[in-house]
């Protein structure tokens, strides 16, 4: 068992009240918004072209987890004094010890995609049914793990409209999910890159786990080749400012599909793509589009 401690500051003390914590025997320290999943909730991280201004909520929960035999008051005191403030009211709550990793594993279930695609845990058993393709994957180590709609959008579109043996980039590939689904499918040559190299060696195993031949590279190893299809499941205003790009990996006759877009998003897309290339609306799922155009 150990012991959380829950600390309400403003944004000036944050930073250094979290450093002073750790030195005075904190276990860990988590920062997090104090008016979350409220209306004064305050998006902090942005995204790429909007950027935030400030980096820190203009006020924050620490939530400090301590050893059960922690003396709290003390360790309080020795951390406020090093940053020259009084010691703030706080709570405390008790952390049980669990099996954190089956407790993690028992939020994941096999995910229908379609009929015969299916997204399984690899924690979970297969079920070998005829014509069933089942994509295995270790969720939880890159972005894409079936369970936002972005993903199914995506995956859909390929089990419906990807042409045979097609090269295929994808783009911000996160796990690799949509390029191995790809090559499952029936694609030809299939790449993925992204700028985390966590998600690219995520992606190379998942690969393997499901004894697939897809190729994931970081963005300085792309070379500037022309693809069937090209997919990126990214935030919008990084889709606005990747449109050129993206368009250009298009070979003539190919498809670009690009999901992680909101209904409410859906005409600024479109008309950001514009100039290189008519997008249309493939289909919605639970306020999210797919957008789709042929070069």
């Amino acid at each position: 068992m150990w012991i959380e401690v829950v600390i309400s500051v403003p944004q000036q003390h944050t930073e250094d009240l979290s450093d002073a914590l750790m030195e005075a025997g904190a276990l860990s320290v988590a920062v997090e918004d104090e008016w979350a999943d409220t209306d004064a909730e305050q998006p902090l991280y942005g995204e790429p072209g909007l950027e935030p201004t400030t980096h820190a909520w203009a006020q924050s929960r620490l939530v400090v987890l301590v050893e059960p035999e922690t003396d709290i008051d003390d360790m309080l005191d020795v951390a406020c004094e090093a940053v020259e403030i009084d010691v703030p009211p706080y709570d405390t709550r008790k952390v049980e010890a669990q099996d954190w990793v089956r407790l993690t594993q028992s939020q994941f279930e096999p995910i229908s995609i379609t009929d015969n695609l299916w997204i399984v845990p690899t924690w979970h058993e297969t079920e070998d049914e005829a014509n069933r393709i089942n994509l295995r994957l270790d969720p939880g180590l890159a972005f894409g793990t079936g369970s936002h709609p972005t993903t199914p959008l995506r995956l859909q579109w390929f089990s419906s409209d990807v042409p045979a043996a097609s090269t295929v980039l994808d783009y911000g590939c996160g796990s690799g999910i949509l390029a191995i689904a790809a090559k499952k499918l029936g694609a030809g040559q299939v790449i993925g890159t992204d700028i985390d190299p966590q998600a690219v060696q995520s992606a190379i195993d998942n690969a393997h786990a499901n004894d697939t031949e897809a190729k994931f590279v970081l963005p300085n190893a792309m070379t500037h080749d022309k693809y069937g299809v090209v997919v990126a499941n990214i935030l919008s205003n990084p889709l606005k400012l990747l449109a050129p790009a993206l368009v250009g990996y298009v070979a003539e006759g190919g498809h670009l599909v690009l999901s992680g877009i909101l209904e409410r998003q859906t005409d600024e897309l479109i008309e950001a793509y514009a100039p290189y290339l008519k997008m249309h609306v493939w289909r919605t799922d639970d306020g999210w589009i797919c957008l789709v155009g042929q070069k």
